[in-house]
């Protein structure tokens, strides 16, 4: 038998995979890449799952890190007899859950920045076109990984200038929820993203709790999210993400410009970079690249990044990162 869990609310891998044995599993081994949870909350514990099925052994990959598991699980298994395995292919079975570990310990969702670029480093020409640098392969790519985040931001500025939808253009695809981070609410009112917002959930993220302007949003489906203005006179994106983890959004796809995409490295809240970058010169002093801001004065100021993961994607690649170190000093 195998399982997954899937979706929120819904029975756990274990349950999953015991639920779909073709045989008694009584004396089998059971492999989870994450500890058994041993408390209640959707859904029942699944080490009394395990123990009722009459499984003699339990491998595990990852340690849960909630609270309410990080070791109990495992111990409540060894008291009733059952041998387990722990730390089995830790790394590898941790690279799987980061959005989930990132979450569950800080309760602010986990955020990657995506953007393209091209091998000079410009996410537009100098004129400001930018569509396409990357090519089909990659596209649907960015499309595939829109529907596993809980949700899509960008800055008020893309929204003008690119008027997106911020979907997930696939066959049957789950749409993201939409977060427009916008201080003083000048998001123009017809804005595909906007015009689309009861159809499709959109965010908008202000500082600005003046009524009147908040109305024609409203009126237009969007829900407003009060945030703390920061000392630079933009949102504070942290009170931002702290915001969007007690609405249980556990993941943030970040697609904003240059302007944004600094803004939160500075505020430290991003976790992964996702860069594609297409076999093309752009050239252009005034073209711009994919974070801007004030930029770090001093190399050892600057954003460390680690582990990095190359896939060619077409005649693209695409380079994804850790963040070692995200606040600029």
């Amino acid at each position: 038998g195998e399982g997954y869990h899937r979706r929120c609310g819904g029975p756990h891998a274990e349950r999953n995979a015991l639920a779909s044995c073709s045989e008694d599993p009584r004396g089998a081994v059971l492999y989870a890449t994450l500890e058994p949870c041993c408390h209640w909350g959707k859904t029942p514990p699944c080490t009394e799952a395990v123990l009722q099925s009459g499984i003699s052994a339990v491998v595990i990959g990852s340690r849960d890190p909630n609270p309410l598991v990080m070791g109990r699980g495992a111990n409540i298994l060894r008291a009733a007899g059952v041998d387990v395995i722990a730390d089995f292919m830790k790394d590898q079975c941790d690279r799987i859950n980061p959005v989930f570990f990132h979450y569950i310990t800080s309760r602010t969702p986990f955020v990657t920045m995506k953007y393209a670029m091209t091998m000079d480093g410009k996410i537009a020409t100098c004129a400001g076109h930018s569509r396409w640098i990357t090519g089909e392969e990659a596209r649907k790519r960015v499309h595939e990984d829109r529907q596993r985040f809980s949700a899509i931001m960008v800055g008020v500025g893309t929204v003008a200038a690119d008027d997106p939808l911020l979907t997930c253009r696939i066959e049957n695809g789950k749409n993201p929820v939409r977060i427009i981070c916008d201080t003083r609410l000048s998001t123009p009112l017809h804005a595909r993203v906007v015009a689309t917002a009861k159809e499709i959930p959109t965010i908008v993220a202000t500082s600005c709790g003046e009524e009147k302007k908040q109305k024609p949003f409203i009126e237009r489906g969007c829900r407003i999210l009060q945030v703390e203005q920061g000392g630079d006179g933009h949102l504070d994106l942290s009170d931002l993400m702290n915001k969007l983890g007690e609405e249980r959004i556990d993941s943030v796809l970040l697609e904003g410009g240059s302007r944004l995409n600094w803004s939160a490295l500075k505020a430290g809240v991003v976790q992964r970079v996702q860069a594609y970058i297409a076999p093309k010169l752009f050239g252009g002093e005034s073209a711009k690249s994919p974070v801007g801001g004030k930029g770090a004065e001093f190399p050892d100021q600057a954003v460390m990044l680690r582990n990095p993961q190359i896939t060619v994607i077409g005649q693209d690649i695409l380079i994804e990162s850790e963040v070692q170190k995200c606040s600029p000093e």
